[in-house]
This record gives structure tokens, sequence and C-alpha cells, in this order.
């Protein structure tokens, strides 16, 4: 299924977000940038002359949705409670953010691409256990997936996962030992295997075919955009709904979005870091942050950068934004998240052997 892009995704030039994020998302390290109401220095909650300050740590590709959310918050909160608070933002591949908050950058919140992610940093003992049940919908406010995209008029013809198996043919992808996008596209083109009815030996076969065709492997999906669609290399990018949008709109008709029948249903879950707002002096802030995540208001912001809102009321709201997709979930790979990450990620695991049998 070929789709057009239908309507405008808020967001800044492309070339210059991808210039100020390189150095972050490109070496696996954090980049940051601060939403604000107003200006004056940092200070933790109670301090009425000074504002609250936050550190939001999070994945590559939603420096602009957080952007947008945390400018609507940093208003709202000013004008209901007289607080002002600025809200400075970490992107960078997934796994290590999870470890830059593990070895001491000191997150107020996270959100991370896979629950595996944020239940690392509960197992440091930075957030405490039964995280997922303490925001509304298992602290899930939003939901996502994988898809393709390619160059104009789509000249490989790729229209499902079969198709990214021809003959000479590129594929970008970031790595999934460092990105959770990488992870995703991973577990997507296992689980589209499966879906059609083959065996684990299928998959494993099927997925060993997509790495022979991958030329680069970048630690993040910001990275992986700038690798397709400003280096040019590659035929086709496997990366979020979010993220192929804001890629084909600044690539003004140069670029496509495939849609695949099947693919894996993204959850990205957000947390308080509990260790830190003690300390920061920062939890209620924090914790009205998280919850307004799931506001009217915020769930619009959301759908309009293509992420796919929680709220179903919200979502009917943008019938034409996203394509109907059979999404399957983990379980249909592997018992949970848990069990698919040591099996697929850990050193030695599926993936390293796949790679390293792929030659490269």
């Amino acid at each position: 299924m070929l789709l057009r892009r239908s309507s405008h995704v808020a967001a800044s030039g492309l070339v210059l977000l991808l210039a100020l994020s390189l150095a972050g998302c490109g070496s696996g390290g954090s980049s940051a940038s601060t939403a604000k109401a107003g200006a004056g220095t940092p200070a933790a909650a109670g301090d009425d002359s000074k504002p609250v300050q936050l550190k939001h740590v999070s994945y590559d590709p939603t420096r602009e949705l957080l952007q947008a959310v945390n400018g609507a918050f940093a208003a709202e909160y000013l004008k209901e409670k007289g607080i002002e608070v600025q809200i400075e933002q970490y992107h960078g591949g997934a796994s290590a953010q999870t470890r830059n908050v593990i070895e001491g950058l000191d997150a107020d919140v996270v959100s991370l691409p896979l629950p595996t992610d944020t239940q690392a940093i509960a197992r440091a003992g930075l957030i405490k256990e039964g995280w997922e049940e303490r925001l509304p919908n298992h602290s899930l406010p939003y939901t996502s997936t994988i898809v393709f995209v390619v160059r104009k008029g789509n000249p490989k013809q790729i229209k499902d996962w079969p198709d990214l198996v021809q003959e000479k043919i590129e594929i970008i992808t970031p790595s999934p030992k460092t990105s959770g996008n990488g992870k995703l596209s991973f577990l997507a083109a296992w689980g589209s295997a499966l879906k059609r009815g083959g065996s684990e030996k299928d998959a494993k076969q099927f997925v060993t075919e997509i790495y022979r065709r991958v030329p680069v492997l970048d630690s993040g999906a910001r990275a992986a955009t700038v690798t397709f669609a400003k280096k040019e290399i590659g035929d086709v990018h496997l990366t979020w709904e979010s993220e192929a949008f804001l890629e084909i709109e600044e690539a003004k008709g140069e670029l496509e979005l495939v849609v695949p029948s099947v693919s894996i249903l993204a959850e990205p879950r957000v947390a308080v870091v509990d260790v830190n707002v003690d300390r920061h002096g920062t939890r209620a802030v924090a914790e009205d942050y998280l919850n307004f995540f799931y506001t009217d208001e915020a769930q619009k912001i959301i759908a309009d950068h293509y992420y796919r809102p929680v709220n179903p009321d919200v979502l009917a709201q943008f019938p034409d934004r996203f394509a109907a997709v059979d999404l399957f979930t983990i379980k249909d790979i592997a018992k949970d998240w848990d069990d698919a990450d040591k099996r697929f990620f850990a050193d030695n695991g599926v993936f390293d052997g796949i790679y390293s049998g792929a030659g490269k």
C-alpha cells in the first residue's frame, strides 16, 4: 500500500534538526534542548521565585514531539498554577540513553521505546517497581509501528516485507544493539515471516537476508535518517511511522511512504525516575508533566506528530492519518520483552549470529 502525505507535520526543518542532532545520535550519546515558558535560573519545586527544571531523557525520534508537548505543558502550568517550568530534553539511541541514566544522567523522567529499557533503570534501583501501573494505560501515552520509506516513484517496487530481499537492494536500519528503532525493525521483520505462516527457521533466514542488504548500521534512528535522506544511501529505510512522515515532508517529493500489511506494535512508555525527583524536589511537577501526556491537548499534539494517541476519541479525529496495519505484539514472537531482549539482542544472541552470518 503506497500512501502519500495528506497533511502538515508541525516540525522545524529537517536539515537544521539533523545538523544539531548528529553529534548526539551519531555517536550513541545524548543531545539536549530546552522547552520553557519564560526565563530564569532553574530551581527545585517549592521555590516560588525560580522556575522548576525537569530533565527528560528520551530516544531519537521524539525531539519534535517533545518540543511541542513541553511548550504546551509549560504554558498551561504557568497559567494554571503560576509555576514556571523548564524542560530539558536529551535524545540519542535507546540503549545509550538507558545506560546514561543508570550511570548518572539525572533524568527526572524518561520515555524510552521498549519496556525493557525502563525496566533496566528500575533494576538499577532508580525507579520503583510497579512503575507501569502508576500512570494511565500502563504508562503508555501513545503507540507507533515500523514502516518503509522509499525513493520517489518506488523504483524497486517495494510493497511489503518479502520485497525487501530481492537482489540489488540496500536497506537502511539502525543497529538493534543500540537503537529501539533497530530492535523494533528486527522484530517486525521476524514477526512478519511468522505471520506469513513461516517457521522460526524461516524467520531467521528472512532476517539474515535483510541484514545482508544493510550497508551500514547507525547507532540511532535519527542517524539512520541522515544516512538515507541526506547521504542518499539505500533503497528503503525501515523506521518509526512518525520519523517516516517527517523524513518525507522534508524531502519535498523525493521520498515516499510504504506501509507494510503487517508490522509490530511499538509501545514507548514513560516513567518518573524516583530517586532523582526525590533528590531534586521535583516529584509533583514531574508527575503532573507525565499525566499531561494523556490530556486531550497533548493527545492531539501526539497525533499531529504522527504518533498514535491512545485516547480513542482523539484518534477518531484523525481518520485519514494512520494507515490500517495488522499490528502484532511481542507475545507473537517471544514470551515477553525481557525474553525477546535476551534471546535476540544480548551478546551472542540471535542478532549477533545473524549479523556475522550475513558477512558483516
